[in-house]
């Protein structure tokens, strides 16, 4: 007899990027495949990320914790709203048993869900840079003129240390062309490297003060977290957050 291999799908909306059902069963085999690719779905996302479970099977229900764990995982970066939609009442049973439902906004319906959905206010700027020997210093410059911009110069000397280090890591582990981007929101600037390469990243201490680039102790010294994430569109990104001090300015992002 042939075992039954389960499956599980996260099937995006036409015309709604930011929205996708799951279609599937929801098993030991499958946690971890929904886990990634909620994730990967997550990151891509432009503001909020709203996901229909109707059609989901919860084989498990211990393992709807997969939804609070990446709400908890895009809490910080790329800060996405996440939550679920479902109008099956046993379904949302399971989430208050479970107590997804206090990590997670549930939804009976998309409509519902679209107009509760808080987007914070935010601010980005990116540029594709190329690989020459003037890379860093163009991040560098990216970065400071970004900040002054913003009116965030606080920011601005620990943003282009970590910019550097992590354009340099791009530069250095990949063949690909960085893209630099950073994003202020609620007083907290992100600076994130994009590159076409899967592979995590992997910021090591150099030993040799001659060496390009201050390492993972100077990038954990300033930022207040950093991660590395993969996207669904293939390659990764690479991020660390920023907090402005002292009191943001009612209706300042």
């Amino acid at each position: 007899m042939l075992a039954r291999h389960n499956s599980v799908w996260l099937v995006p909306r036409d015309g709604a990027p930011d929205r996708a059902s799951v279609v599937g069963v929801l098993d030991r085999s499958t946690y971890p495949q929904l886990r990634d690719r909620l994730l990967e779905f997550a990151v891509d996302a432009a503001d909020g990320v709203l996901i229909d479970i109707e059609r989901l099977e919860l084989r498990d229900r211990t393992l709807t914790r997969v939804f609070a764990l990446v709400a908890l995982r895009v809490g910080d970066w790329p800060a996405t709203p996440f939550a679920l939609v479902t109008g099956r009442p046993e379904q949302r049973a399971v989430l208050a048993a479970t107590a997804v439902d206090r990590c997670v906004p549930v939804y009976p319906d998309a409509g519902t869900a679209e107009a509760a959905l808080t987007r914070p206010a935010r601010r980005r700027a990116s540029r594709l840079l190329d690989r020459s020997p003037r890379t860093s210093a163009r991040a560098r410059g990216f970065v400071r003129g970004v900040c002054a911009e913003w009116m965030v110069p606080e920011l601005a000397e620990d943003a282009e240390l970590v910019a550097t280090e992590l354009v340099e890591n791009a530069l250095r582990h990949t063949d690909s062309a960085p893209r630099l981007q950073l994003e202020l929101r609620r007083g907290t600037l992100a600076v994130e490297v994009s590159d076409e390469s899967e592979r995590p990243a992997m910021l090591r201490e150099r030993l040799n003060p001659a060496d390009a680039g201050l390492g993972l102790r100077m990038v954990t010294k300033v930022a207040k977290i950093w991660g590395s994430s993969r996207s669904g569109s293939g390659g990764k990104t690479v991020w660390a957050l920023l907090s402005r001090r002292g009191v943001v300015r009612p209706g300042t992002p």
